[in-house]
């Protein structure tokens, strides 16, 4: 079902231009065709040179809360109509937290705790706590939610707390919960809670299309889950922080929001990625710019937003990335007074096609109006078999169809690779593929694990440091614990 939530009136919202691949994000040269859809009136002209985004999110909470639910005046309009925000003020909390100690108690794990930290900051609005029954089947079934007001978004994920049967028998009686980290700090209380069965093998089928062993989200969050579910309304005690370092980074949707008005800008266009950013990916987002430019844009700012939450044994860990990003700004690889950097604290899923649009829908929450897509986003090899789970443009041909998307702007980007001819990343020509070497996250990883620089212009000199100190520190850790040959005379 097609959502009727309203967005703002700056934005397009014409079916025919939700996907850009065979227009201005495509080789032909037909911008006209965009540059009319909306309106000139609006564009903004930027007053003060604005700066890197490091700043922490806890220092202006207060007020950004002040501007939740309001959309400045290019920024598209948060699904619902208003960002939710479930972090008890600071006049109610010592309040909240005294009721919290006298209830129940159910633990979570830390996969739990990033949806809490998701759901707290309104990435899924207009969700305002783990779903109840009704909810959970609409995500799964129908990938949708319902809004208040009878319309629907799209919420193509169940986001779910799973107890197990001593906890159920536990609390059954109780109409509120206390939530509790996992370092037993009190975290939140789940109001008005609805406890109803958890089907496993249900909700993988319908999440990832196949219940195969070894997908890593299943393995670590499902397969031991317990056998129900519980849901209801969050109230969060306090704001989530991990205390790693990097919270500065973890900027909520309404303090994006608030950057990206500050900033004046007048389109804002999102790239997530979970890996090292190479000059590829470098490539595509300025070439967005660039054309977002041509298309009579006067600032267009870009959220690099890279996924914080749970990931595969095997990715590159969050700091090594987030240390690499900065890196690429730094070096002049991307523009700072341009480009925000910002966490996405969801988990991971390797969800495929599913995912994506969870993905998408987030960033509409944080106010970003165009979407870029690449080559099997969210998805991963097959488990068992040697291919890709996923086709690899299913995600992006998902999302130009995907109901309650239709407010976002998907950019389809081309196939980069490394031009041996001008020795730099570009975009693939096929009339001289001879030319081209695709450099895989193996061969990459190789690279760095064996000392050795891939081709110049690949990666940033600063950037490809760090995965060198980072993979070589986990090659020594191998070698530590391998054990020593014996030998005998």
């Amino acid at each position: 079902m097609v959502s009727t939530c309203r967005i703002s009136t700056t934005t397009t919202t014409a079916h025919t231009n939700h996907l850009f691949s065979s227009s201005i994000f495509s080789n032909n040269n037909t911008s006209q065709t965009t540059t009319t859809t909306r309106s000139r009136s609006h564009h903004l002209l930027l007053r003060d040179p604005p700066r890197l985004i490091t700043i922490s999110s806890s220092s202006s909470r207060q007020k950004s809360r002040r501007m939740v639910g309001k959309s400045p005046c290019c920024l598209i309009e948060a699904d619902g109509g208003s960002l939710v925000d479930v972090v008890v003020a600071e006049s109610e909390r010592a309040a909240t937290v005294s009721e919290a100690a006298s209830l129940p108690q159910v633990s979570l794990t830390r996969i739990d705790l990033e949806w809490v930290h998701v759901i707290s900051e309104g990435w899924a609005s207009p969700l305002r706590g783990f779903m109840r029954e009704a909810d959970y089947l609409r995500s799964l079934h129908f990938n949708s939610f319902r809004c208040p007001d009878g319309s629907f978004v799209n919420m193509s994920l169940p986001i779910v707390l799973a107890i197990d049967d001593h906890t159920k028998q536990r609390i059954a009686s109780s109409s509120h919960v206390a939530l509790l980290a996992p370092d037993g700090d009190l975290i939140a209380i789940l109001r008005s809670i609805e406890i109803y069965k958890h089907n496993k093998e249900e909700r993988i089928a319908r999440t990832w299309g196949t219940t195969a062993p070894g997908l890593p989200y299943v393995e670590e969050v499902i397969t031991h889950a317990g056998n129900w579910l519980i849901g209801g309304d969050l109230e969060v005690l306090k704001e989530i922080k991990y205390n790693d370092g990097l919270d500065h980074y973890r900027l909520s949707p309404s303090h994006l929001r608030m950057e990206f008005e500050k900033r004046q800008a007048d389109a804002v266009f999102a790239f997530r990625l979970r890996n090292p950013v190479h000059n590829g990916h470098a490539l595509l987002m300025n070439d967005t710019r660039r054309r977002l430019l041509e298309m009579g844009y006067k600032n267009p700012i870009l959220l690099l937003h890279p996924l914080g939450g749970f990931t595969k044994a095997d990715d590159v860990p969050l700091d090594v990335r987030m240390e690499q990003h900065m890196k690429v700004l730094e070096d002049g690889i991307l523009d700072p007074e341009t480009t925000i950097v910002a966490i996405f604290p969801s988990p991971m899923h390797y969800a495929g096609p599913t995912e994506v649009q969870w993905h998408a829908k987030a960033r509409i929450n944080a106010g970003a109006n165009f979407y870029i897509v690449g080559r099997d986003p969210a998805g991963m090899g097959h488990p068992t078999e040697k291919r890709d789970l996923y086709d690899p443009d299913h995600g992006k041909k998902v999302l130009s169809m995907a109901p309650g998307l239709e407010k976002l702007n998907i950019l389809p980007f081309r196939v980069a690779a490394y031009d041996t001819v001008t020795e730099k990343m570009a975009f693939f020509d096929p009339s001289r593929a001879q030319d081209f070497l695709f450099i895989s996250g193996t061969k990459m990883r190789n690279y760095a694990r064996n000392g050795e620089n891939p081709p110049d212009g690949f990666m940033c000199p600063g950037g490809w440091q760090v995965l060198v100190k980072h993979y070589q520190s986990l090659q020594a850790q191998e070698d530590k614990h391998q054990p020593s040959a014996a030998f005998s005379t």
